[in-house]
């Protein structure tokens, strides 16, 4: 396992204490590495003896027929595409860690969210929360100040950006002039607008750890 990796975790019990229930996001552009640092976390925290659950942001994408509507399905991704005030619920409901809290998951490859598609259990005690704009300071985003217990931002240079966003899109088949409309079109403008309006974070990585 990545050493930072594991220092990252010593560092999130350290603050953690007694807490039974620590909520740590990790935020960051499109194609930063999130979802793969949040499941590694999550791993290092069980390979101490605790109970962790990743909860992606992604589960809470605007469907495609309310984004065709508003005519902003070829934005999907920007701010104003995901339900905030479901997704602040959803976190307020995993805060208090008194029942059991079903929370929906974002399928790339069909482009829709699954509702109710994983658990977050009252007995997980570490609950890992990954999306671009967890950290984000403008809109109803900013009301997630203060929810979250640690911190972690993933901020690599935008050529890594780039580079990784188009082998992403490639890879789900797209010719070179869809996925150009979307690295050039939505994702490098949504992770500059994310890095230009960031919260200060406990921990800024430039390359995410695998």
């Amino acid at each position: 396992m990545n050493a930072r990796i594991d220092e990252i975790a010593g560092e999130v019990l350290d603050r953690a204490g007694h807490s039974g229930r620590f909520l740590v996001a990790i935020a960051g552009p499109p194609g930063a590495g999130k979802s793969t640092m949040a499941d590694n976390l999550a791993e290092a925290l069980k390979a101490k003896g605790e109970s962790a659950e990743v909860l992606p942001m992604d589960g809470f994408h605007m469907d495609n027929a309310i984004l065709i509507e508003r005519g902003l399905l070829a934005r999907k991704g920007i701010p104003e595409t995901f339900d905030v005030r479901g997704f602040l619920d959803i976190i307020r409901a995993v805060r208090l860690a008194d029942q059991e809290v079903l929370v929906p998951v974002f399928d790339r490859s069909r482009e829709l969210a699954i509702a109710s598609a994983r658990p977050v259990s009252p007995d997980h005690r570490f609950i890992i929360v990954e999306g671009n704009y967890l950290l984000f300071s403008l809109g109803k985003w900013a009301e997630l100040e203060g929810v979250f217990d640690f911190s972690i931002m993933l901020a690599p240079p935008i050529e890594v950006l780039e580079e990784r966003l188009w082998a992403r899109w490639r890879g789900y088949n797209l010719t070179e002039e869809a996925a150009s409309a979307k690295v050039y079109g939505n994702d490098l403008p949504n992770g500059r607008l994310i890095l230009e309006n960031r919260r200060p974070a406990d921990v800024t990585l430039e390359i995410a750890l695998a």
